[in-house]
């Protein structure tokens, strides 16, 4: 009983003791906040090795919460919970070196431990009210984990706290109507059939407060936003790691103790992972600032999460698992990359930047691998996952159903958005680390070791998880949550790692043996004139041809817009409504007595 009290209740009673010390003193708060995470991997590891089961924490003098702090401790809270106390400790050491001058965010350590122990609470707990109760908290630090000294921060900040907290208003009328068809908030004892009107609009609730979390589309609008302007610590904690492991957590939840999982439910889930898929990656494809690039990959991988988990296979639900668990590793990775880079060029713009390969190496190395990872290629973590997703959509096909029998366009949709992944990432990196460096950057350095080890660590476990996935990784993480399973083709993860390696080494020697060392070198000329630093062309003037396209420059435009913002658009019928309102109430005494005359006969009419 102690290791789920002290998971809990210390990283949110040491967040608040953390309060009363005073800012000036962040690295003392920082090594305590360490620690504490030190302690919560302890605790999630043994928790992770103890049987599953129903827990009743049975606290003395508090016999009235007995029914609150049930505790389901089942295949899928564990894996989950393991990988957040892992990245909540990983991301702390990063941040022990990563604040500097202008990016100070007051009270991170206290709201990083909060936001912690909430999570573990949220992915433990087996009742509904105790659920709401923290992930009603996760709303709160996620909003005040965005520095608010400007404009742009505060309103972020307020929109992601506005849709954040509507998706949690209609979470709570879901609870309600489940409460009101099961008689129970216990969340193992719920089992119903989403095919009456209340049952669907149930599960509809609960499914816009998961994807809401996750940022699937079209709920995802806060997350670009949130990336671009938050610390990168920030970013990688919440929208890169634990709001897509909470939210694809309550999504397979829903369906698969919740939930029966209806036909309709899997064609409504695939159509949503694919536009998520797409939709994403192709406003990343336009990106300049890396933050916000990373931010539309961190929308567009959740569409594979989502595809793999609504195709309701073992395979397809392990392999979207193993993406989220992938994707926390490498976008994780990635975000404090480009922490890192932020913090020794001050620059977020990829136009500003490049050729800080040889003087950040490390930094260069761990982005390189997590890029490749997040592309899809073998024999990387990405692919493993991303290649299980496949095979679980071409089984997928073999059925009956109108979502099988479409099987042709979810396949499509996911292998295109891997490649369109690739080559966002292409400037990704070129523009980072490639090409002509600004003179400007000749003196910088490599990050400290406190902020490169934990990028170098995630780099390591995206070649781990890639090499060993198909005989170590997925048979003994995620077949004891979706079940065990056949793959369709044929795929040895360590062969395909081993054929790969044997190839790139060939490869270097073939190119050692032809390299002509007595070649001549001479500088460039473009048009018969030496070619200077002001003429150097970037790798971002060739994606411009994207948004240029006549078709796809329509959606940009309207994107521009915000025609595809919920918030936005949201906003805008709340203000017309505003108008409309403010019209009609003019001050004069005559129209207020006939809006309350025409209330009351419609109260009548209804009491009638």
């Amino acid at each position: 009983m102690m290791e789920f009290l002290t998971l809990i209740i210390l990283p949110i009673l040491v967040g608040v003791i953390l309060f009363l010390i005073p800012e000036k003193i962040r690295l003392i708060k920082g090594i305590i906040a360490t620690l504490i995470g030190v302690v919560c991997l302890y605790y999630a590891w043994m928790i992770f090795k103890m049987p599953s089961g129903i827990v009743n924490l049975n606290l003395p003098g508090l016999v009235f919460l007995d029914n609150y702090l049930i505790l389901n401790l089942d295949a899928l809270a564990k894996l989950i919970l393991l990988f957040a106390g892992f990245f909540g400790f990983l991301f702390l050491v990063y941040s022990l070196s990563y604040f500097h001058k202008g990016t100070e965010l007051r009270g991170f350590y206290s709201y990083y431990l909060i936001t912690l122990g909430s999570a573990f609470a949220v992915l433990l707990t087996d009742h509904f009210a105790s659920f709401l109760f923290f992930w009603g908290i996760l709303g709160i630090t996620l909003y005040k984990m965005v520095r608010g000294d400007k404009e742009t921060n505060s309103s972020v900040a307020k929109k992601s706290l506005i849709l954040i907290g509507a998706s949690d208003s209609i979470l709570i009328l879901g609870v309600g109507l489940i409460w009101k068809m099961s008689g129970t908030l216990r969340i193992s004892e719920i089992g119903i059939e989403a095919m009456s009107a209340i049952g669907v609009i149930s599960f509809l609730a609960l499914l816009i407060a998961s994807l809401t979390k996750a940022g699937a589309f079209p709920f995802h609008t806060w997350i670009p936003g949130f990336a671009q302007e938050a610390p990168a610590n920030s970013s990688a904690l919440l929208i890169a790691s634990l709001d897509k492991l909470l939210g694809i957590y309550f999504l397979a939840r829903l369906c698969l103790d919740i939930f029966a999982f209806q036909e309709w439910i899997k064609l409504v889930l695939l159509i949503i992972g694919s536009i998520t898929i797409i939709a994403a990656v192709m406003m990343a494809l336009i990106q300049h600032n890396f933050k916000k690039l990373l931010g539309y990959h961190a929308v567009s991988q959740v569409g594979y999460m989502i595809t793999g988990i609504g195709l309701g296979s073992a395979l397809g639900i392990a392999g979207g698992l193993f993406h989220m668990i992938n994707h926390t590793v490498y976008k994780s990775g990635l975000f404090l990359s480009a922490g890192s880079v932020e913090k020794r060029t001050g620059e977020t713009e990829l136009e500003n930047l490049g050729g800080l390969s040889r003087l950040m190496p490390i930094t260069f190395f761990s982005t390189l691998i997590c890029a490749l990872s997040i592309s899809g290629v073998p024999p990387f973590n990405g692919f493993a996952s991303k290649w299980m997703i496949y095979q679980g959509i071409i089984d997928f096909g073999t059925k009956s159903g109108i979502a099988s029998k479409l099987w042709i366009i979810w396949l499509i949709m996911a292998v295109f958005g891997s490649a369109l992944t690739l080559a966002s990432f292409v400037k990704f990196i070129s523009g980072t680390f490639l090409g002509r460096r600004n003179t400007r950057f000749d003196k910088i350095r490599e990050v400290s070791p406190l902020m490169w080890l934990p990028q170098i660590i995630l780099a390591l476990i995206c070649i781990g998880f890639g090499i060993f996935a198909s005989t170590q990784i997925v048979p003994h993480l995620f077949e004891p949550v979706s079940g065990s399973f056949d793959y369709t083709g044929l795929w040895n993860s360590p062969v395909v790692s081993i054929l790969i390696i044997v190839s790139i080494i060939f490869g270097i020697i073939i190119y050692l043996i032809g390299n002509n060392k007595n070649m001549r070198k001479m500088d460039s000329f473009v048009g018969g004139e030496q070619l200077q630093e002001e003429m150097n062309y970037s790798v971002l003037d060739f994606y411009k041809t994207v948004s240029s396209n006549k078709l796809l420059s329509f959606f940009y435009r309207k994107a521009e817009k915000k025609s595809f913002d919920i918030y936005h658009l949201s906003k805008g019928i709340v203000l017309w409504f505003n108008r409309i309102f403010s019209r009609a109430h003019s001050g004069m005494l005559p129209t207020y007595l006939i809006w309350m005359i025409g209330g009351m006969i419609i109260l009548l009419l209804i009491i009638m």
